[in-house]
């Protein structure tokens, strides 16, 4: 059975080191900005992160260019990314394509791509889902066709995670020997793109649409079920981290909030209401913490739980983000509802992540399914 007991000095050094970067680099003001911004990054600090930090190639294997950290590392940065709702297409290039490009066992393709991930060069993304909207291999509806001068994919790709930025698209599509995966360079090849305009534009999204565009095999003809399938596992075990941080921000902003703000001549937090609301909120930011570092634990090990652990950990870190967002509006009261302060935007972020890889009752199915109830 896993056991997380405690961090290491290492691993909470890696906590403050990036905390107080992102302290520094996104606050309040700077998360504002690039959301107004068609990318939502700042490419020198982009950069700054892969060269000085070397965060981009934190978990990559060192021959390929990264640190050959775990996923306990990179759940810690993630974390951390939550709680200052930092933009960049971190997500995209370091948890999806990464993942799938080191799940995918194909040698050629991660000496090609994994040390441009690892040192910055490279944005990266994973076209699904697709027109249903959901994550999955169930959901794949593109389809790639064998040419005398090689594979080719068509298909609409609905809500791709970074996708108009990513030179790199990683896409899953169906060939007679089953579902496979491509890597589209659009430095190579046109392919259109269509900025979406969504509830949380702290990320973004894209319409990507091939037509007969040509790719490369990633892995074997007919193996990308399995690399799918794993793939969807570390990322709402990273999702859950990035949730897990939010809401403990938001818990933060909350008793911060109830400490100063003073009605009939006494701070709110001395109200029992208020006190047994923000003691609920408590409860539910902890177990969440709890539930994603036990399923990065997992992830890192890599072992018979993690499937089990990672669906638990989303169908608790979803709902749990959603509640602590919702609660903060709740304590600020009429300001809460306003632009001025930050509640908003950690409330369309939970709501947003709530839905991203499938919501909380497809997770709570998994799980009983996984556990064999």
């Amino acid at each position: 059975m896993t056991e997380f007991a405690v961090f290491t000095d290492e691993q909470n050094q890696l906590r403050e080191l990036v905390r107080d970067f992102l302290r520094e680099k996104s606050p309040e003001s700077e998360v504002r900005r690039l959301m107004a911004t068609d990318d939502g990054y700042d490419p020198a600090l982009w950069q700054q992160m892969a060269q000085d930090l070397g965060l981009h190639g934190l978990a990559i294997p060192e021959q390929y260019g990264g640190h050959g950290a775990s996923w306990i590392e990179l759940g810690i940065v993630l974390e951390e990314m939550g709680r200052a709702l930092f933009g960049s297409p971190f997500f995209s290039t370091v948890v999806l394509a990464a993942t799938a490009l080191i799940e995918s066992g194909d040698e050629e393709a991660k000496q090609r791509y994994l040390p441009a991930i690892a040192d910055g060069s490279l944005v990266a993304t994973v076209a699904v889902p697709e027109h249903s909207g959901r994550w999955g291999t169930e959901a794949v509806s593109a389809t790639a066709t064998h040419t005398p001068d090689g594979w080719t994919v068509t298909g609409d790709q609905k809500f791709v995670l970074d996708g108009a930025t990513a030179r790199l698209i990683i896409v899953p599509a169906r060939t007679a020997s089953g579902i496979s995966l491509f890597a589209v360079d659009t430095a190579e090849v046109d392919v259109p793109r269509t900025r979406l305009t969504t509830l949380d534009q702290t990320r973004k999204f894209a319409d990507v649409q091939l037509t007969g565009v040509p790719v490369r095999l990633i892995g074997s003809e007919g193996g990308g079920q399995q690399i799918l399938e794993r793939l969807l596992d570390f990322a709402v075990v990273a999702l859950a981290a990035e949730q897990a941080g939010g809401a403990q921000a938001v818990l933060d902003t909350s008793t911060d909030y109830l400490k100063t703000r003073v009605q009939f001549g006494q701070a709110i937090g001395a109200f029992q209401a208020l006190k047994h609301m923000a003691a609920d909120v408590l409860i539910e930011v902890e177990s969440a913490k709890s539930a994603a570092y036990y399923a990065v634990a997992t992830a890192a090990e890599d072992n018979e739980e993690f499937p089990a652990a990672a669906a638990l950990a989303q169908a608790y870190c979803a709902e749990a983000f959603v509640t602590a967002a919702h609660q903060n509006i709740q304590f600020h009261g009429g300001m809460g509802f306003t632009w001025e302060v930050p509640a908003h935007l950690y409330f369309k972020r939970a709501r947003s992540s709530e839905l991203l890889f499938g919501d909380a009752d497809a997770y709570r199915a998994k799980l009983a399914q996984r556990i064999g109830i």
